[in-house]
């Protein structure tokens, strides 16, 4: 039965929670327009066009600083209830400093589960929105995560033939340009290319406009069309390439196993879906720490000694983190590990300070 103390907490922190999603999304939002209107100020685009898709992008760019808001929300709570005297209120009913952590740590779970199944559809749909948008002012579309300096890269096999493509990407329509395919067997041994200036991918079958065909020192140029089959079509190939940001949780399910079955790495898709649905766990471990930080608050220290504390881990715990994503994306430890294993250090870390915490 949910207790008056509770709701009265709850709210609290839930308010904490609000108030700072708001200063950071406004923060976020006003840096990132000044960079959105750089990038229209050379296009023939409307005015309100930067504002509108700065507010598509803001969503997703927050997901990766929400850790960092249920810390400092942590913190104010406990700065606003120390003010208060409101954790002796707490003792005197009969409870501890237990009760506290516990009630803020189920909120913060139920926050990150709030977050992966409302939260995180919705930013990556609007990222799915902002790229549409950027590739259609892009003329090179770059904005396609795989695509490089050399253009988009794909590699596909069909039966015993393997196909490696190159070609330029033009979002605005469902063709590829400039494209150049070099089919092998099955043990790389080359059997020809296939170049052509249009490629129409709508569908799994590709019409090769008039390709021309290099074999055996041999070049032949053919005046009709050519079909080509294949695993990728124009819907496909925009999935793939997106920024993984802009892919929901089965998205990104889906990518991973297209990419098992064609050989292709599936580490930066990986890392992305476990770093998504360990956002409860590891909201719930920011709640501990900044407690066990503002339970063990010195008279002697001010208020804000202990928040630029919490801050200043919490920048400390992104870099680890970061560190560890890219041990597992150079397969230098298993993609798990390089997800949970700060989760783990973080955890008991946390289990030593909380047998300290509730004799405060």
């Amino acid at each position: 039965m949910i207790k008056t103390f509770d709701i009265y907490f709850i709210k609290l922190f839930s308010k904490k929670i609000l108030l700072l999603t708001l200063i950071f999304f406004s923060l976020t939002f006003i840096l990132t327009l000044f960079e959105e209107i750089t990038f229209f100020s050379e296009t023939n685009s409307e005015a309100h066009l930067p504002f509108l898709i700065t507010l598509l992008n803001v969503p997703s760019t927050l997901l990766e600083i929400f850790p960092f808001i249920v810390l400092i929300s942590t913190q104010l709570f406990f700065v606003e209830i120390i003010k208060r005297k409101e954790n002796e209120l707490v003792k005197i009913n009969g409870l501890d400093n237990y009760y506290l952590i516990k009630l803020l740590t189920i909120c913060s779970f139920l926050f990150g589960f709030i977050i992966i199944t409302l939260y995180y559809p919705l930013s990556s749909k609007l990222k799915f929105f902002y790229f549409d948008i950027k590739n259609i002012y892009s003329e090179d579309g770059k904005y396609l995560k795989h695509y490089s300096g050399n253009g988009l890269w794909i590699k596909d096999e069909i039966g015993d033939e393997i196909y490696i493509i190159n070609a330029s990407s033009n979002n605005k329509d469902k063709f590829l340009k400039n494209i150049f395919i070099n089919k092998f067997d099955k043990d790389f041994n080359f059997i020809e290319s296939i170049s052509s200036q249009k490629v129409d991918i709508s569908s799994n079958e590709w019409v090769i406009e008039k390709p021309i065909i290099f074999k055996k020192n041999k070049q032949t140029q053919l005046n009709e069309d050519l079909l080509l089959s294949s695993h990728f079509n124009f819907d496909k190939i925009n999935k793939s390439f997106r920024d993984l940001s802009s892919l929901n949780l089965f998205e990104l399910f889906d990518l991973k196993r297209e990419n098992q079955l064609l050989g292709y790495s599936s580490q930066d898709v990986n890392l992305h879906f476990l770093k998504i649905i360990s956002l409860p766990i590891y909201f719930s471990i920011m709640v501990i720490i900044s407690a066990i930080i503002m339970l063990n608050i010195k008279r002697d220290k001010p208020y804000v000694f202990h928040v630029l504390l919490g801050i200043l881990l919490s920048v400390i715990i992104y870099y680890i983190n970061n560190i560890f994503n890219v041990f597992g994306l150079t397969n230098k430890i298993p993609i798990y590990l390089s997800v949970f294993f700060p989760i783990i250090f973080l955890s008991i870390i946390a289990t030593i300070g909380l047998i300290r915490v509730n004799e405060k």
